[in-house]
């Protein structure tokens, strides 16, 4: 017979300065231990739990207290007895696999998230936690912000996945019918640890193929565009479809690359997420199959560490249709992804990559975690992550950034 109880203390109400404090110190007064303790606070609205162990002799008048304390506080207090069984399930599955679920998208509907929640209990994973990681909603949608809103929630889940390919194949498959983005991954050291991301930068961080931009001002534009669509979808060797694209460019002169690099279409949400990755020190480099001149432009427009793309030949102030050095394809990024790993002395574990094309997959595979952007059918089923329903800002999301603690 065990000469102590455990209890379960839930409180309910609005939230006040004090509240956690004033019970928390009752249970002191009788020199009771807190075994767990919990809250949560939605627009001012308290849910706080404390589990608590206190000899039988004190529980009694420790429970009449934090009652009377409760109702003078203008809150509702409920207490459950734990066996001591109840209590040593609970320790065990603290070994338990972690996982974090991000759930991104414009808006986030109640018809996902009981979805989402639904595939989770098929699995035998619990959720422990769900947190609000963007900005509260407005009612009425700003005009500046039209179709630019976002809306992430993050789940924190606890457990053995029964199925991982079957977890993954339905969220993908929830996310092509709803238009949202739903990442997987395991919540270990690494998650909270990274400081190298690397980003692909024609149709990721620019929404526009340079070759493309090129060829048009070169007049080859729908020649150009066809063999560069193909290749990204992994129909052509990409050191084979570089060589062919880039010699249709050959007479252009090389003013017209100024003039391109200067009206860039820069994507949603690049400058944001540049600016904040570089405010919590993470190194950024660009991995191109697209050129130098580019890449550049962008590193000093954004404070870039890295560029690593291909040199276009110029020869008295005109394209030659030819090209200096090695072709950065998919092979030579993900060569370059480790290699700047080793000089920043990082595990690849700590490395994010960000791409589009198939010439990404990779790099996208060879990072900690590699997350494919507004990508073809192809690279997103065989990458790890994927956002397609926002901005670039969504990796934010995807690491546990919190609007609320970064600068907008």
């Amino acid at each position: 017979m065990n000469d102590f109880e455990i209890i379960m203390a839930s409180i309910t109400g609005a939230d006040k300065p004090g509240l956690t404090s004033s019970l928390a110190a009752i249970i002191a007064k009788y020199g009771a231990t807190i075994l767990d303790i919990g809250q949560a606070d939605i627009h001012s609205s308290l849910s706080l739990g404390i589990m608590f162990k206190s000899d039988k002799a004190s529980s009694g008048t420790i429970l009449k207290e934090m009652l009377f304390k409760s109702s003078e506080l203008g809150v509702q207090i409920r207490f459950s007895p734990i066996s001591v069984e109840e209590y040593n399930h609970w320790v065990g599955l603290q070994g338990k696999n972690r996982y974090i679920v991000t759930l991104l998208g414009r808006n986030i509907s109640a018809s996902l998230i009981a979805d989402v929640a639904k595939v989770l209990a098929e699995q035998n994973l619990n959720i422990d936690s769900i947190t609000r990681l963007t900005g509260r909603v407005p009612l009425v949608e700003d005009e500046a912000l039209h179709g630019k809103t976002r809306a992430c929630v993050e789940m924190s889940v606890r457990g053995t996945p029964k199925d991982k390919p079957l977890l993954h194949s339905e969220f993908m498959r929830l996310s092509q019918e709803r238009g949202y983005d739903i990442s997987f991954q395991e919540d270990n050291l690494y998650r909270r640890n990274r400081r190298l991301i690397c980003f692909d930068m024609d149709s990721t961080l620019i929404q526009t193929e340079v070759i493309d931009e090129l060829a048009m001002r070169a007049g080859v534009g729908d020649e150009v565009k066809a063999i560069t669509e193909s290749a990204m979808r992994g129909e052509i060797d990409f050191c084979e479809s570089f060589k062919r694209r880039v010699s249709l460019l050959k007479g252009l002169d090389e003013s017209v690359m100024k003039e391109i690099a200067e009206s860039l279409p820069i994507t949603e949400g690049v400058a944001r997420t540049l600016k904040i990755l570089k405010q919590y020190g993470y190194k950024i480099a660009i991995l191109s199959g697209g050129f130098t001149y580019f890449g550049e432009y962008l590193k000093e427009k954004f404070g870039i560490d890295y560029v690593y793309a291909n040199e276009l030949e110029i020869v008295d102030g005109k394209l030659t249709g030819n090209y200096v050095g090695d072709i950065v394809d998919g092979k030579r990024k993900a060569d370059l992804l480790r290699l700047i790993a080793q000089s920043e002395r990082l595990n690849l574990q700590q490395v994010i990559a960000v791409g589009d094309g198939a010439n990404d997959l990779p790099m996208l595979n060879l990072a900690g975690l590699g997350i494919a952007y507004h990508a073809k059918p192809k690279v997103k089923q065989n990458a790890q992550q994927s956002i397609s329903s926002i901005g670039i800002d969504g990796v934010l999301y995807m690491l546990g950034f919190k609007d609320s603690y970064i600068q907008q």
